[in-house]
């Protein structure tokens, strides 16, 4: 009945009552027989679902990589493709892990107030080279200092000077790093703002405005426009197709909605989401996830020159929770006094929050106190397997009659994302066309966006206009996620592999659809 009344009458223009005198015994309507329609034969197959791990790119547990100005230590090539393979997390880490991620902290010691020499910034270049020809997308920090200085005032372990860098400096260290970080986007998963304060964690700052109890303990307008400024340098030193994360989810609010903006106010809409506009592509990290009801001040109101520091927990959580099912969203933890709360459910609830906020990555080598409790507790082979996006494809509906070449078939997909989030950088979809005999492809573009594939059910409707010039015969059939990046997206390093049995091509990067066409 479904195929009657998609190419009903009243689709042919004939009024009601000859449809309601059509659904009578068909013999008495034989004059619209030729109305009903016959729908081409179809194939349906289904999948089978791998619990296996591997790796995937710009999701899972990173690898940290840390170097000095002063002292450089470059990326290594054997090193980073070691990290791509199973390998046991660092810092005391009792699990193993595939790491298509590497944090790289460059620390700009001696630099506070010169500008970068070019030798330096050849070194930075060459460690993006080196991270492309091993497989892996960096996620990039700069920072002035890491050291903290302990001494007499409030907070004992970490005193002014801190170590940071004036403004202006930052402006002009931003516009020599512009270059290199458009040369080299497509090896850049994303980047954290970095820059200000200690670690480049934006808090303990000699120039931007101290929120610690050694100084005001908030932050007022001046402070808030300085911070906006750089973020914003930042923003438009990368291509608009690639997302900043910055510490405190309320530089983000008051970067969109100026310095007196409410911690309740909007987060991204699906509509606004991917659109290149500074609100979509402004991510988040948490350097102390899962630490505490607030992690650390994360989520606090810092104030400005009219409202003092407070808690807001609630509407910046709430916030985060719909914000980041569109960015970039990833971090570490930090402290395991948060326990049983930080630990596996059903004592804790790591898992829980990990979904609600869409995380993506984690570090690996820190804090392990809370990272080897996930192994104790059960729960740490789900989250190796699901921090970011998994594609489980359940089954797929194909042409099950000959097309002419020239001619147009459609085909549908239904998937599950069973991960924490959707891919937050944009990636084509391709349908492949392989012929059994000879082995000549062809490669169809698909109208769909894995950033939209978010966790949950999903469909992919696709029609496919093939080749007039295509040999008869039969073609085996395999979807394809490369990266956007033309000098990557033929790696299948790259590429996204499918959570099926039987179904990666490692040699391409190609996800075989166990399905077959035939060409008239």
């Amino acid at each position: 009945m479904s195929y009657l009344f998609h190419n009903s009458p009243l689709k042919r223009g004939l009024p009601v009552f000859a449809l309601l005198v059509c659904l009578v015994p068909l013999m008495q309507c034989g004059k619209i027989d030729a109305a009903i329609y016959t729908p081409p034969p179809t194939d349906t197959v289904a999948y089978t679902k791998s619990d296996s791990d591997f790796a995937n790119p710009e999701r899972g547990f990173y690898r940290y990589s840390e170097t000095d100005a002063g002292s450089y230590t470059p990326l290594d090539s054997n090193q980073l493709k070691s990290w791509r393979t199973l390998q046991q997390a660092d810092g005391g880490g009792t699990y193993k892990i595939y790491s298509t991620l590497v944090f790289r902290y460059f620390i700009l010691t001696g630099f506070t107030h010169t500008p970068l020499p070019a030798n330096l910034l050849d070194k930075i270049k060459a460690d993006f080279v080196v991270a492309r020809r091993a497989g892996v997308k960096l996620i990039p920090r700069f920072a002035y200092t890491q050291t903290a200085n302990p001494g007499n005032c409030p907070e004992g372990f970490i005193c002014p000077l801190y170590g940071d860098a004036p403004k202006e400096m930052v402006l002009q260290h931003i516009a020599q790093l512009k270059p290199l970080l458009q040369d080299n986007a497509d090896v850049i998963a994303c980047m954290q703002l970095g820059l200000i304060g200690v670690w480049g964690e934006n808090y303990y700052t000699d120039y931007f405005g101290d929120a610690s109890s050694n100084s005001a303990g908030q932050l007022f307008d001046n402070n808030w426009q300085d911070r906006i400024d750089v973020l914003k340098a930042l923003l438009d030193a990368l291509p608009a197709d690639r997302m900043v994360q910055v510490r405190y989810p309320q530089i983000k609010q008051r970067l969109v909605y100026g310095i007196d903006a409410l911690t309740s106010s909007a987060a991204l809409t699906e509509t606004e989401a991917f659109s290149g506009t500074y609100k979509a592509r402004i991510g988040m990290h948490n350097d102390c996830f899962l630490s505490g009801v607030g992690d650390y001040g994360t989520y606090d109101d810092y104030g400005n020159s009219s409202t003092p520091r407070q808690s807001a927990i609630t509407p910046l959580t709430a916030y985060a929770q719909q914000d980041n099912k569109y960015t970039a969203v990833g971090g570490e933890t930090c402290d395991d006094t948060y326990s049983p709360q930080n630990d596996c459910e059903n004592a804790g609830m790591a898992q829980t929050v990990m979904s609600g906020l869409h995380y993506s990555f984690l570090n690996c080598a820190y804090n392990n106190d809370v990272n080897n409790d996930w192994v104790d507790g059960g729960c740490m082979d789900n989250i190796k397997k699901d921090l970011g996006y998994r594609f489980v494809l359940k089954s797929g509906i194909y042409p099950g009659a000959a097309v002419k070449a020239g001619m147009e078939f459609t085909f549908s997909l239904n998937l599950k994302n069973e991960g924490y989030a959707s891919p937050f950088n944009e990636r084509p979809v391709r349908l492949i066309l392989r012929q059994q005999a000879g082995g000549k492809e062809y490669s169809y573009s698909l109208a769909a966006d894995p950033r939209r594939w978010y966790s949950g059910d999903i469909r992919v409707n696709g029609t496919v206009l093939t080749d007039a010039a295509m040999s008869k015969g039969k073609y085996d059939l395999f979807l394809y996620l490369p990266d956007k990046y033309s000098s990557i997206t033929a790696r299948p390093e790259y590429a996204i592999r499918l959570a099926n049995a039987n179904v990666w091509e490692a040699g391409t990067g190609y996800n075989k659809l166990s399905a077959t066409i035939t060409i008239d």
